[in-house]
């Protein structure tokens, strides 16, 4: 019993080991099999009788025209993309392979559409060439407009009839345009005086262009400092630019003033542009005053060696307009008794000619001494004509029925002492300055003030013509000229 029992032990053993080979082996083919199916679908011992769905998104069908919108012939082979790892994944079959063939069709379907996208910034940018080639041609004019300006005396000439190009807006239209201003609607019925255009001998003033104008003034400050005659050109100024605005809601007085005789000091902005045009009262650049009496009343000084106290603004501007005239002919000022005064020294009497030639002189030397040539352009105004008959302003003098420019006579030469004086002392200045010569051109036009119409003729009374406008200016009309001048004058500085 006991030998039977121990020769049973090894075959068992045995075969225990042969079946564990055997299941081995077994295991090892059901690996390989299920590798080599993953590797070739044909070895599958299944055949599905429908085909199983291609998990890429389906393909449409090719029409008979190619994505250009040409006829295709049905004949021509597709290029296949010839990536090898792309064919190696893609052997699959005649399926498989047609299956390709319209994916490739849409990749070259979406080469096209990159092509046309080419064309389109081809176009795009052909449109930006064209774009600078205009630029180039604009650029070019200017040059040669520029150029037959340079030999010209632009403020020597005479005012032709131009109802084409002038007035620069119409009469009515601009909110900007002060009362005592506003001419045709405080009554004033004929409008020749409107289509005046000043041509220069030898030469054409370029058309005005008041989108140009504030091109050139884009992040600019201009500002006009002086007295009443440079608020009227300063309205003038907000009018011409207004006209080159699309959206003329885009400008407005930053403090929401309204424009009045009372008020000194405006600042209107253009958004589209960020760029400002503003006006600084200082009717003499120079600073006004008041001294006490014995009685403990007060009389008005003028410091002639000290300038405007409004000057901290000034410096602030990038293009400036100087002017002052029209004040030193007024009363104390013209008789100046006790009221020049130099440090703390009052003159008991001083001449008014005197005066002005330095108060000019202490206004140049601030610009000297505060302009930055390299941020700021400065300009000065000239002396602008009055034309008073019988009299002046506050002594029955009148221009009332004028309808055209002077032709002839000695007004046409007239040129005061006090433009002299401003020549001189821009002469020995550091800091150019471009003076506006204005006031021979204004000696022709006894046509352009207000008159009678500077005030509203309400309900039909009649105009009293006892103190008439024979200073300023109706709007539209001469000052719209002087901006003109600027606008010219920016051009010639641009090309300089």
């Amino acid at each position: 019993m006991s030998t039977s029992s121990s020769s049973s032990f090894p075959r068992t053993i045995v075969s225990y080991t042969l079946l564990t080979s055997l299941f081995i082996v077994f295991f090892l083919c059901s690996v390989f099999l299920f590798t080599r199916r993953a590797l070739e679908p044909s070895l599958t011992p299944y055949h599905a009788d429908i085909p199983l769905p291609d998990p890429r998104p389906p393909i449409e069908p090719l029409s008979s025209k190619d994505l250009n919108g040409k006829p295709h012939d049905a004949d021509a082979d597709l290029t296949l993309d010839t990536n090898p790892k792309e064919e190696e994944a893609d052997s699959r079959g005649d399926g498989d392979v047609a299956v390709n063939t319209k994916l490739k069709a849409v990749d070259d379907s979406r080469s096209v559409d990159l092509t046309e996208k080419t064309e389109l910034e081809d176009e795009g940018g052909s449109r930006k060439e064209e774009s600078v080639e205009d630029n180039n041609a604009e650029s070019a004019e200017e040059k040669a407009v520029v150029e037959k300006l340079r030999g010209c005396d632009l403020y020597k000439g005479s005012w032709v009839k131009d109802g084409d190009e002038y007035p620069l807006y119409q009469p009515g239209s601009c909110p900007y345009v002060d009362d005592a201003f506003d001419c045709q609607r405080n009554g004033r019925r004929d409008s020749d005086y409107l289509n005046w255009r000043w041509k220069p001998d030898g030469c054409d003033l370029p058309r005005f262009n008041a989108t140009d104008f504030l091109e050139k003034l884009r992040g600019k400050s201009l500002m006009l400092v002086g007295d009443s005659m440079n608020r009227n050109q300063f309205e003038s100024m907000l009018c011409v630019l207004r006209e080159g605005l699309s959206d003329k809601s885009r400008m407005y007085e930053v403090h929401g003033h309204n424009i009045t005789k009372g008020r000194g000091y405006f600042v209107f902005k253009f958004e589209d542009y960020n760029c400002t045009v503003e006006f600084v009262r200082s009717h003499f650049l120079v600073r006004e005053g008041v001294r006490a009496n014995a009685q403990g009343n007060t009389n008005p000084t003028l410091s002639i060696d000290r300038i405007d106290k409004s000057n901290a603004r000034w410096k602030r501007a990038n293009i400036l307009v100087f002017n002052t005239g029209h004040w030193w002919v007024h009363g104390k000022t013209a008789r100046g008794k006790n009221y020049y005064k130099e440090g703390d020294f009052i003159y008991p009497k001083f001449d008014a000619t005197e005066a002005y030639r330095r108060a000019l002189k202490t206004w140049a030397k601030w610009i000297d001494q505060n302009v930055n040539t390299q941020k700021q352009l400065v300009f000065y105004r000239g002396y602008s004509s009055a034309h008073f008959r019988g009299g002046e302003w506050d002594s029955g003098g009148s221009c009332n029925g004028e309808k055209e420019p002077v032709k002839k006579g000695s007004i046409l030469d007239s040129y005061p002492l006090k433009m002299k004086i401003v020549e001189e002392a821009i002469k020995e200045m550091q800091v150019p300055v471009i003076l506006l010569n204005v006031t021979k051109l204004t000696n022709f036009r006894k046509d352009g003030h207000p008159s009678i119409y500077g005030k509203i003729n309400l309900d039909g009374k009649k105009v009293s013509s006892r103190k008439q406008d024979c200073s300023h200016w109706c709007l539209p009309g001469v000052p719209d000229v002087w901006n003109h001048l600027i606008y010219v004058s920016l051009l010639l500085q641009a090309h300089s």
